[in-house]
């Protein structure tokens, strides 16, 4: 059976897939395109190659693994009409990420940056505005892996971590979940929003002028999710306006962030170029579920990560 990497994890690990029984391509993908060697590959193991490679023309490729959580860089038509598994890496990154929503909430309410920038300065000058993370509440829009990981460490600072998914369902380490319908209710209370749901056309600017309005003032506002499930013109505008202590953005609308954007230059913004995923354990882990599935897949067994298509996660 013929796979193809777009990534090298390394001697040992290609070693591992090819004991399982497969025969393995692997092309950079920052350097691939279509070829004839390609046409009996029966997996794509890859996070973005899809700008360059077309992959309708894959005619044996039955199951697609990205190493993203994300999949709105996938070609969904062509995955729909060849009928082709999607595999993703949910649960992936969601420690790093989940460590970076903490420190951001920490660097904002201790007014980190401002202290930084002082510290250049050699300016010593105490700054009264600094607030506790204590018995705050964090609404979290969205409740996967990733919101629960930032959710089970803030418990350690007894902030109250409150959700928002689809149902309502209640889980481990949020003190309460509401349903969708509700997410005005959750907006309205929070002192930390923090967005952690999937892209989907349904969510595409679910932050809107009107929902930031909801928000308190002096609020924060976190987005690790997708760039696009916040309306960034009416984010500037609010920001502009005098509203939200700070926010901590590491995902934009167009990426990278345009140089003349006005949100590199506002004093209580955090900017981070789509970076919280990393750490040194991240290709240990996004290894771990393309060994796992790589094996379940050769056994005939169920996968684990399916994504819906149509759903979108």
């Amino acid at each position: 059976m013929k796979a193809l990497f777009t990534y090298n994890y390394g001697e040992e690990k290609m070693n591992a897939i090819e004991k399982l029984g497969y025969e393995i391509m692997v092309i950079n993908e920052k350097d691939i395109a279509y070829t004839e060697d390609m046409k009996d590959v029966e997996v794509l193991i890859c996070y973005d190659p899809f700008f360059t490679l077309d992959i309708g023309r894959m005619e044996n490729l039955k199951w697609i693994q990205l190493s993203s959580t994300g999949i709105d860089q996938v070609p969904k038509e062509i995955v729909k009409e060849n009928n082709i598994t999607l595999t993703n890496n949910r649960g992936g990154y969601s420690i790093p990420i989940g460590e970076w929503i903490v420190l951001k909430i920490l660097e904002i309410f201790k007014s980190s940056y401002k202290l930084y920038q002082q510290q250049k300065q050699r300016q010593w000058k105490i700054d009264t505005s600094l607030l506790e993370l204590y018995r705050k509440k964090i609404g979290f829009i969205g409740t996967g892996s990733i919101a629960t990981e930032a959710a089970k460490r803030l418990q350690g600072f007894e902030a109250h971590s409150i959700g928002v998914n689809t149902r309502g369902e209640k889980l481990k380490y949020f003190d309460k979940c509401y349903p969708i319908e509700q997410l005005d209710e959750v907006l309205k209370v929070s002192d930390v929003v923090v967005l952690t749901i999937p892209y989907t056309d349904k969510t595409h600017h679910l932050i809107n002028k009107e929902k930031l309005q909801m928000m308190k003032k002096n609020a924060v506002f976190i987005n690790i999710s997708r760039g696009s499930i916040v309306d960034e013109e009416a984010l500037i505008q609010h920001l502009q306006e005098g509203n939200f202590k700070g926010a901590a953005l590491d995902v934009f609308e167009v990426e990278p962030l345009l140089k003349d954007s006005p949100l590199w230059d506002m004093d209580n913004v955090i900017i981070t170029p789509h970076n919280s995923w990393i750490s040194e354990m991240k290709n240990e882990r996004i290894f771990r579920i393309i060994y796992e599935n790589m094996k379940r897949y050769i056994e005939n067994q169920p996968l684990v990560n399916q994504v819906d298509i149509e759903k979108g996660y």
